[in-house]
């Protein structure tokens, strides 16, 4: 009996820690697409600014530069990029995913991010990051697309209350941006 419990301690130790605890941060869902909508994903992987400039990148620190000094909206396509004349429903221009365009800076930098395989450590330090909005809002992202559901209000909990303003086509504060992501993480 007693060998067994120290069977189940070790491998209890050499597991990574689920939840918010350990640095192995678990991965919800399609491990090769990120949960990206396929038109999203299939503008990001055929971007020339995902094959060549983002390509070049090949650290954590390389691509939070990258997002301070080139993302200005959170938006999955550049704005005047797509043609909803004539759509309706869900296609009309809404929601973002009914016809393509130019994907956005954000949305590659987002899968960029999931191709380093981002570490817990990582995660946090894009989501308290302090030089800029677009950083912890891709952050916040980055978690809605990969960990599992039932994790997500213990990751957005304490930035509930942040008063930080982003532009996601709307201003948005802390309550309103993580509640937004939440609602469009249950609509996808």
């Amino acid at each position: 009996m007693a060998v067994s419990q120290q069977q189940q301690q070790q491998q209890a130790v050499s597991k990574p820690a689920g939840g918010k605890h350990g640095n192995v941060l678990p991965l919800w869902g399609n491990e090769k697409t990120m949960n990206l909508n396929p038109m999203i994903l299939t503008n990001v992987l055929s971007s020339p600014y995902f094959k060549v400039q983002l390509y070049e990148l090949k650290t954590y620190h390389e691509v939070v530069d990258e997002i301070y000094f080139k993302v200005n909206h959170m938006e999955p396509w550049e704005k005047g990029s797509r043609k909803t004349a004539g759509q309706t429903g869900m296609c009309g221009g809404v929601r973002g995913v009914g016809t393509g365009g130019i994907v956005s800076t954000a949305y590659c930098l987002l899968y960029k991010l999931f191709t380093l395989k981002l570490t817990r450590k990582q995660v946090m330090g894009l989501i308290t990051h302090t030089d800029s909005p677009y950083i912890r809002s891709l952050g916040f992202m980055y978690i809605r697309y990969t960990q599992p559901p039932p994790d997500l209000v213990d990751w957005y909990d304490e930035f509930l209350d942040d008063e930080e303003v982003c532009h996601h086509g709307y201003l948005y504060n802390g309550i309103a941006f993580v509640s937004m992501l939440i609602i469009c993480y249950y609509k996808v």
